[in-house]
């Protein structure tokens, strides 16, 4: 296996770090996130715990800053575009289709005001969606465009349902990779070709996928994807990235402008160039200096996602989710999985007949097993660094609280 071991030119990762974990099982690498010495964490559909390997990226940015000022800040876009080039292979893209982003609400704001609406357009959601998704029909609202959601009566997603909602003035479909609050997983593919076939845009937020399941923008027709990497990826909250198809970029225009709006920015001895000729790739939608510490960081993720491989990853994500479903099954949840398909994701929901989802979170907090509750469902979110032991805490955990909130 081939290790990637720089995060940046100017502070290289030491590579013997990354033999270490290509060496190394599962539990030792969990010496990478200090928060779980103390801790049985189980919600990175909240937020990611971030690796010491990425801290370390992000603070080698600053004390490189320290030691040269900002002598070669034009090589720090340099190291970026490196990262860039990383999340383009992460997701099966190019670099000149990827730019780096906030969070997806910016994203979704590109597709907002760029997209040419017309008075009569539908926008059409899943239900039960995060709210930025649900969020953006709405703010269409004065210009006469009308949004409805894909009915999923009793939890079940059928695309079928998903095609009869589908009509000729359907302009784009949104919808998340991973659902934040019961864990269904659409069928993208299947949803990508059927809208391919329509002429519909699909945007699909990955913030609850990238990082722990496997991303093909190729294979599902995906023409917009936006991704915060402070979950899956544990990243720094204000990191992430955006994949956007170049038919795409041949009609979005950006609607913020920089001083890198020309394609020529990188000759800041004479950056006025009159009207800015933009470039082709998604850099023209970034705007102007970025958040350079918090994509060192990214750099390092997708490093440490290299080194362990992201298949390997997928398949520990698939072990622990399934251990997650069998001790919540066996405390007496009622899973979504269990009734329906498409509900194959690490963020696994389960209800407790006469207990109270919050209640039981906040029990559980006490203990310090760290879950979450969405929506009357307790929400276990594991991640590659779980393992058997937390297993063993969280159904300690739910064994002695269960009958206290039932009592």
């Amino acid at each position: 296996m081939k290790v990637q071991a720089k995060s940046c030119r100017h502070t290289p990762e030491p590579s013997s770090l990354y033999a270490k974990w290509m060496d190394a099982d599962w539990t030792n690498l969990r010496g990478e996130f200090p928060v779980l010495k103390e801790w049985t964490y189980l919600n990175t559909a909240s937020l990611g715990p971030i690796p010491q390997c990425v801290v370390r990226a992000a603070n080698r940015h600053f004390e490189h800053r320290d030691a040269r000022a900002c002598l070669d800040f034009l090589d720090w876009f340099s190291d970026i575009d490196e990262v860039r080039a990383k999340l383009a292979t992460l997701i099966g893209a190019s670099p000149d289709d990827i730019a780096f982003i906030p969070n997806t609400g910016s994203v979704l704001s590109w597709l907002l005001t760029g997209i040419d609406w017309k008075a009569g357009d539908h926008v059409l959601t899943l239900s039960d969606e995060f709210p930025n998704n649900l969020y953006f029909g709405g703010a269409l609202q004065r210009k006469g465009v009308h949004s409805s959601t894909v009915p999923i009566p009793g939890d079940r997603f059928c695309i079928e349902e998903l095609i009869e909602c589908l009509t000729e003035s359907t302009r784009i479909v949104l919808a998340s990779a991973v659902n934040y609050s019961t864990g269904l997983r659409p069928p993208l593919d299947e949803i990508g070709e059927e809208l391919k076939k329509r002429n519909i845009l699909f945007y699909v937020d990955g913030t609850q996928s990238v990082g722990a399941l496997s991303t093909d923008v190729a294979a599902s027709r995906i023409d917009v994807l936006g991704v915060h990497g402070y979950k899956w990826m544990c990243c720094p909250p204000g990191t992430g990235f955006a994949y956007v198809a170049p038919h795409v970029r041949e009609w979005l225009e950006p609607n913020v402008y920089s001083w890198r709006s020309h394609r020529d920015w990188r000759n800041v001895d004479h950056l006025h160039h009159g009207t800015p000729e933009l470039p082709a790739s998604a850099i023209k939608y970034e705007g102007g200096m970025q958040n350079f510490a918090g994509i060192y960081a990214m750099g390092a993720a997708v490093d440490l996602f290299e080194s362990l491989g992201r298949g390997a990853i997928e398949e520990q994500v698939r072990v622990i989710s399934a251990a997650t479903r069998d001790t919540l099954r066996a405390a007496g949840a009622e899973l979504l999985s269990d009734k329906h398909t498409y509900y194959d994701a690490p963020i696994v929901c389960g209800a407790f007949e006469g207990v109270d989802a919050s209640r039981l979170a906040l029990e559980l907090q006490g203990r310090q097993i760290t879950v979450a509750a969405r929506k009357g469902r307790l929400r276990v979110s594991p991640h590659f660094f779980n393992n058997e032991e937390d297993m063993t805490r969280l159904a300690d955990g739910l064994r002695e609280v269960l009958p206290l909130l039932r009592g």
